[in-house]
């Protein structure tokens, strides 16, 4: 027991000595040392605009107001730290000594001006890496600055790099922590650049070398609201670096919110990413065996991306199956919902081709776009000042293949275009899932080319032009028999065809056609007609014709087609059809008179000769004859 209270009073009495030789120090004198020695080191000089005071307790050494820490000669006059209080930490045996080791330094309310040259140098180096682009020679030795600890509360901060537009961030504090000379650096950092906390956490090994700027490892860990990330790799002061990056949110869009982004909402849900990264100081990207989630659906490949004044993107990504319909927000067409309220007059968003150019070649086992559903397909997606081309190298779409490719183009006002080939597509998913528009059914193939503009969907199919071809094996149309129409005149039922055939030409969103030729079983039918795009109205006439077996005409019953897609007028149009057959009688009817007056005048009666004039000239002639007769003539 005698021992322990010895030791303590050893203790005591030792702080007690120490404490006094530090107090009968002038705080003046002590910042003024700390002053020369930061000057010394770095060839910054250290302002001291307020009161000055010595301080014991937290920190033993100065506690200053108004500091300022000038600038590299090349970053310009501004200093590159100003605060309303900083407190300078020394070593007390170093002090003892009359030596003054800065060992922490805190400060409140500080503003950081950081800012890199053009060979990439930040004004944070000091020493002679700093000196690149530096017309001055008092950088010091070429010692990099150590300090122990450093803490900064209230932070804001300008970064400049050199020939970019600056960014700024406040309300940030910052500790570090460098307790060996050649150690690890320990650093925390609480960012909230939207009003929310982002934590970071990182370690960098060999520190000194790491400000001198050598390449030392790193590891970091960001913590947001709803999500966290981390780097473990190796970087330099100059921003380049590479290792194993990876994130993972269990909402996106609230870890988007919390880093300044603006994420859609269909984005709150979970989400995950790694890669192998590799980043270089002109602002290059790559990225290998990188891995992405999003809900269910998974993505892996490689991409590479170019950061200058307008991002380039390059990937190659491989998907299994693919469910974007959330994210498109895309909705099925429903022709009861359309035929209300017509195509969307909803302007649409196409800034997004204006934030990057890319290519990237997209391969997936299927993809639901909530509009459209795709099987196993390759795409090869380019975007190029505003314009995006996509090609379909093929695309398994409404059952069968479609290969071409779709434009769209926000340079100058919106438009969206197309040249496409397909064989196999289902006509009842094609035209649902497209239109809306479910009453064709069969199996086609064909080409189709359109160009439309517009800053909605109604305005696009009402500018529709174009033209194409389409071939169709069995199939039917559903709302009308054609046979039961030939018989009674009514609606209702389905038409079963063999065979359809059809070219076409739009202009003005109206598709036309005058060439329609459908096989059916006991009659063919053509047709030709308008087919309303943009106002999803039909006027449209069928011409069937019943045939024997023999192959002769018997009935011809023209149906007439009017009204709106959802609801037409389906009737025959007995005008059209009655006009043959009395030109048929009419004709029958001449022939057996012609054949009569034959026989009767004994003299062949040709075709082209008119009944008439034929029997004026006989009763003309018979009255000579008998007029001469009575004259008693020959």
């Amino acid at each position: 027991m005698k021992l322990i209270i010895r030791v303590v009073m050893a203790l005591v009495l030792t702080v007690a000595v120490l404490a006094g030789l530090v107090l009968l120090l002038p705080g003046e004198k002590v910042a003024r040392l700390a002053a020369d020695q930061l000057e010394a080191q770095t060839g910054r000089q250290l302002g001291l605009g307020g009161k000055v005071s010595f301080t014991f307790w937290p920190v033993l050494g100065v506690k200053a107001d108004a500091v300022t820490l000038s600038n590299a000669d090349w970053a310009g006059p501004e200093p590159m730290l100003r605060a309303e209080r900083v407190t300078i930490g020394v070593a007390a045996a170093d002090l003892l000594q009359g030596n003054v080791r800065v060992t922490e330094i805190s400060a409140i309310l500080p503003h950081l001006n950081l800012a890199t040259n053009a060979d990439g140098i930040g004004n944070w180096v000091f020493g002679s890496g700093a000196a690149a682009g530096s017309t001055g020679s008092g950088e010091g030795s070429g010692t990099p600055l150590r300090i122990e600890a450093v803490e900064l509360t209230g932070a804001s901060l300008r970064y400049t790099a050199h020939g970019e537009r600056p960014v700024e961030m406040k309300n940030a504090d910052l500790s570090l922590l460098w307790p060996e000379p050649d150690g690890t650096v320990n650093a925390k950092a609480t960012l909230r650049p939207a009003g929310e906390p982002v934590e970071i956490d990182a370690e960098i090994g060999t520190f000194a070398a790491f400000l001198a700027g050598e390449v030392s490892s790193v590891g970091a860990t960001v913590t947001a609201p709803g999500g966290k990330g981390r780097f473990d790799g190796h970087a330099d002061i100059n921003g380049e670096a590479s290792g194993r990056l990876t994130f993972g949110a269990e909402d996106a869009v609230q870890t988007g919110a919390a880093l300044g982004l603006v994420l859609p909402d269909v984005l709150a849900q979970k989400a995950v990413f790694g890669a192998d990264v590799t980043y270089t100081a002109d602002g290059r990207l790559s990225m290998r065996d990188l891995a992405v989630e999003l809900g269910r659906n998974k993505l892996s490949g490689a991409a590479d991306a170019e950061f200058a004044k307008r991002p380039q993107i390059t990937a190659r990504l491989q998907g299994g199956a693919l469910d974007f319909a959330a994210v498109t927000g895309a909705e099925k067409p429903d022709s009861r919902s359309v035929a209300a309220e017509g195509w969307s007059r909803q302007e649409i968003d196409a800034s997004a081709l204006g934030l990057a150019d890319a290519t990237v070649d997209l391969s997936f086992d299927s993809l639901d776009t909530g509009s459209v559903k795709l099987g196993p397909s390759q795409v090869n997606v380019t975007v190029k000042r505003k314009r995006a081309v996509v090609k379909l190298l093929p695309a398994s779409m409404f059952g069968g293949q479609v290969k071409g490719r779709l434009v769209a183009n926000n340079r100058d006002g919106f438009s969206v275009g197309g040249k496409l080939s397909f064989s196999g597509v289902r006509l009842e998913r094609a035209l649902g899932e497209t239109a809306g528009y479910r009453r064709l059914n069969g199996t086609a193939l064909g080409e189709l080319e359109f160009l439309g503009s517009g800053s909605s969907v109604d305005a696009i199919m009402r500018s529709l032009s174009g033209e194409g071809r389409m071939e169709a094996g069995k199939g039917f149309f559903t709302g009308f028999d054609l046979e039961q129409l030939m018989r009674s005149g009514g609606n209702g039922g389905s038409t079963v065809f063999d065979q359809l055939t059809a070219s076409y030409t739009i202009e003005g969103g109206n598709l036309r056609n005058q060439d329609l030729l459908v096989l059916l079983k006991g009659f063919r039918a053509g047709g030709k007609g308008r087919i309303g795009l943009g106002a999803r109205d039909l006027d449209y006439l069928f011409t069937p014709q019943l045939v024997r077996a023999g192959g002769d005409q018997v009935l011809t019953i023209p149906v007439r087609i009017r009204g709106s897609w959802e609801d037409p007028d389906i009737r025959p149009d007995f005008s059209q059809a009655l006009q043959p057959k009395l030109d048929g009688i009419e004709q029958e009817a001449k022939d057996r008179v012609r054949q009569k007056l034959s026989e009767e005048l004994d003299t062949e009666i040709a075709p082209e000769q008119d009944l008439n004039d034929l029997l004026k000239q006989r009763i003309e002639q018979e009255a000579r004859d008998q007029l001469l007769k009575l004259l008693g003539g020959d």
